[in-house]
């Protein structure tokens, strides 16, 4: 009797120190979840052209390198970094391809009907931030520098920019640029979310071209603009 009644013990306390177990498992990993910086944000990424539109290049006949490829690369890292701390992140594309319509004829046409998607992607969506990503390329070579444009219509887009800009002069250490507002670009004037376009460097800059073209410096890009945006909600909530 005496050692049924030991068992009878013995199970009661292995039942109720599995639930004790499971109560702080549980308990930690939401308080977790609860405390990643981005949980609950939505990001819309935009790598910018795809397809038949290379976007600027590097001006180079067959060896030339193109401004899509290198904006996709870095807001893929960047929806690594953002995903990690919580966010949903969304690209505009997932793959080398303009969003015009399949089998539409005309470069022109398709530059527009692509543009106007990226657009209505945006704006129909529940996005908190978006982000489009692009590079620079100009006739002369003196140029360069990684730089934030936003819409000044609204302040949390000069936050944004601003905050980004500053990490960007601090982690590249080779641009003294400042984040600038600007309407006379059609996905900035138009998008009704906050957010920035960040141009991250000149492809006609043979320095910054060679830096660009490297894994690890479009990492270091990458990652100058995801801590730029932890510190953009750092600000709000510590205003809030």
């Amino acid at each position: 009797m005496n050692n049924k009644l030991k068992m009878i013990g013995f199970a009661g306390v292995v039942i109720i120190l599995f639930f004790i177990f499971q109560y702080k498992l549980l308990d930690t990993n939401t308080w977790e979840s609860w405390n990643l910086p981005l949980s609950g944000k939505i990001i819309y990424l935009d790598p910018g052209h795809g397809g038949a539109d290379g976007g600027a290049d590097s001006g180079e006949g067959n060896a030339k390198v193109y401004e899509k490829d290198i904006a996709f690369n870095v807001a893929v890292m960047l929806r690594d970094y953002f995903q990690e701390q919580g966010a949903l992140v969304i690209l505009t594309r997932e793959e080398d391809r303009d969003l015009a319509p399949e089998g539409m004829k005309g470069y022109s046409r398709r530059k527009t009907e692509d543009l106007k998607k990226r657009l209505d992607l945006i704006n129909s969506s529940d996005a908190d931030l978006y982000l489009s990503i692009h590079l620079n390329s100009i006739p002369s070579s003196r140029w360069s520098g990684a730089q934030t444009f936003y819409n000044p219509k609204f302040k949390e887009n000069k936050e944004v920019a601003t905050s980004i800009q500053s990490e960007l002069i601090r982690n590249l250490e080779n641009t003294k640029r400042e984040a600038k507002g600007i309407q006379n670009v059609y996905l900035v004037k138009h998008i009704n979310k906050p957010g920035a376009l960040v141009e991250i460097g000149f492809l006609s800059n043979p320095g910054e071209k060679a830096n660009l073209m490297t894994e690890k410096y479009q990492q270091k890009v990458a990652a100058s603009i995801y801590e730029g945006v932890l510190k953009y909600y750092d600000e709000k909530t510590d205003e809030e």
